[in-house]
């Protein structure tokens, strides 16, 4: 296949001349390709390498086709409009300007008269059939908006994409709707996400860390596989590693204890005097000389040794994963924890009920997701059961403690240090409870008085369910809002790990499948469809 995109020795550094990429050799072709790290790490940086945005410290980027671009936010000023993020403002108002009578004798050369039968096409396939190009960004919500882009896609036949985390946003029907356009599309693609449905499609997967870029074939079962036998390899050289530099240790005491007991010996013999003094001081000297050279090799082994064992270990925790030992929440098995009798709810102001009549219970430590599309309500569910929100009809009755958590884990008072969270929400353990806790989640040491504020987001979310979870009483119903959005593929693992641990009551908002597979859902509930556009448009269940 021909290639489409060559890095070579590229670098790049933030303005501060903090490195990001660092000597990066790669070479994209027309295959899908996924691009993984950790976040901060500069998936997005490479990116925008790629499509120009960015110039390199040194090193080239060699494009050998033309390439699109989907970004995480799709066009946010305030005048834009649909038109704006299909890619075709400037070609819609000319055909405007024409049918108002008004266009110029350019415009009319320049037009194209069959950009708005496209355009119906390209919309109707995500599931926005009926929408005005000219309908204000403003007006659609975040998941609209980048299906909005991804109509784009299907309009431009760039031999390249480009994008980046392009997921995030999207409910299941979009997301398959993405995984269709990228695996039924001709030329190539480098998706940035951390969404392993999405990545299950890919032909490589490209994994970025500070140490430079490796390559897996195939799709993310593969990688998985691979990320698996390294991370036992990687025991394997860390147990290596220790065994050594024991060895190393050992070896370098008892030759220190060789050396005193010949310089005792030596010492003895020049205290009689029965020998030459010359040949005493030649043996005095000699005995110094192999001392210290034996030494400097043995100091030169055991650095050799440690660093050897620090290397192993970094790769060992580049793998590792969480493993939370929690306590009980104390909640029975016949425990109801909560009931929606005949709810509705519609917003001030509304007329229209979001939600009507729903009626749903969980009992003891049930796992249940809420599912359904953009628009539907999940997220006005999590708030009514946690009691944020009242409902407009119909009762809610919670039977246990109930926590919830967003995304982006707004019960954190961003100001404070994560140890101060944890004591806030958990005011009857001390601060030595607490950094027991807060070390099961991975905060150890300084990392606890980190501010929460300077937090990665996969960082915020863990310490979110650290503070949670990791209390003396932790909640008997836990309640989850999209969680795995904006994070990378370690950080959903690590928060897998600790969900897994926990034994109380789960209802999950997330269009993650892979997430909700691992957490053991055992029941779904279902909303309805989501607003839609003129006729034409329906939810895809």
């Amino acid at each position: 296949m021909p290639v489409l995109v060559e890095l070579h020795s590229l670098c790049y550094a933030t303005p501060d001349g903090h490195a990001v990429l660092d000597h990066l050799d790669l070479a994209f072709d027309a295959e899908r390709c996924g691009l993984v790290g950790r976040n901060g790490v500069g998936k997005s940086t490479l990116l925008k390498l790629i499509a120009g945005e960015l110039a390199p410290r040194s090193g080239t980027v060699a494009r050998h086709a033309r390439i699109a671009w989907l970004r995480q936010d799709v066009d946010a000023r305030a005048d834009a409009t649909a038109a704006d993020a299909l890619g075709v403002a400037t070609a819609w108002a000319r055909l405007a300007r024409l049918e108002r009578g008004v266009g110029t004798p350019q415009d009319l050369a320049e037009a194209d008269w069959t950009l708005p039968a496209r355009v119906d096409a390209a919309l109707a396939q995500v599931g926005l059939g009926g929408l005005d190009p000219a309908r204000p960004l403003a007006q659609l919500s975040g998941g609209q908006r980048t299906r909005a882009a991804l109509a784009a896609l299907w309009l431009d036949d760039a031999e390249l994409l480009l994008l980046d985390e392009p997921s995030n946003n999207l409910d299941a029907a979009a997301r398959a709707l993405l995984a269709r356009l990228l695996a039924t599309r001709r030329g190539g693609a480098i998706v940035a996400s951390h969404d392993r449905g999405l990545l299950h499609g890919m032909q490589r997967i490209v994994e970025l860390s500070a140490r430079g870029a490796r390559s897996y074939g195939g799709g993310y079962a593969l990688y998985a596989a691979q990320r698996a036998l390294e991370h036992a390899a990687a025991e394997h050289e860390l147990a290596d590693a220790e065994r050594t530099l024991r060895r190393i240790e050992r070896e370098r005491q008892s030759a220190r204890e060789r050396q005193q007991k010949r310089d005792a010996r030596g010492r003895r013999e020049r205290a009689r005097n029965d020998q030459p003094r010359i040949l005493l001081g030649m043996r005095k000297e000699s005995s110094e000389h192999s001392g210290a050279r034996n030494d400097r090799l043995a100091t030169r082994l055991l650095q050799q040794a440690a660093d050897a064992h620090v290397s192993a270990r970094q790769e060992v925790e580049r793998h590792a994963r969480l493993d939370a030992a929690l306590p009980s929440c104390g909640l029975a098995a016949g425990q109801r924890v909560l009931v929606f009798e005949a709810v509705d709810y519609a917003w001030p102001g509304t007329s229209t009920p979001l939600l009507r009549g729903l009626g749903f219970g969980l009992t003891g430590p049930e796992r249940v997701a809420l599912i359904g599309p953009n628009g539907a309500g999940k997220s006005t569910v999590l708030r009514l059961a946690a009691g944020e929100l009242a409902p407009s009809s119909g009762r809610i009755v919670r039977g246990g403690r109930i926590a919830r958590l967003d995304q982006h884990a707004r019960l954190l008072e961003r100001t404070r240090d994560v140890l101060d969270n944890f004591r806030r929400l958990n005011p009857h353990d001390d601060a030595t409870a607490g950094r027991a806790a807060l070390a099961r989640f991975g905060f150890r040491a300084g990392a606890a008085l980190q501010r929460v504020d300077t937090l990665s987001g996969g960082e915020l979310l863990r310490a979110a369910l650290a503070c949670v979870l990791g209390g003396r009483t932790p909640p008997q119903l836990l309640l989850l809002d999209e969680p795995t959005n904006h994070l990378d593929l370690d950080a959903i693992a690590a928060i897998e790990s600790a969900l897994v641990a926990y034994d109380g009551a789960l209802l999950v908002a997330s269009h993650d499948e892979a997430f909700l597979a691992a957490l053991g859902i055992a029941r779904q509930i279902e909303l309805g469809a989501a607003p839609s556009f003129g006729t034409a448009a329906a939810a895809v269940r």
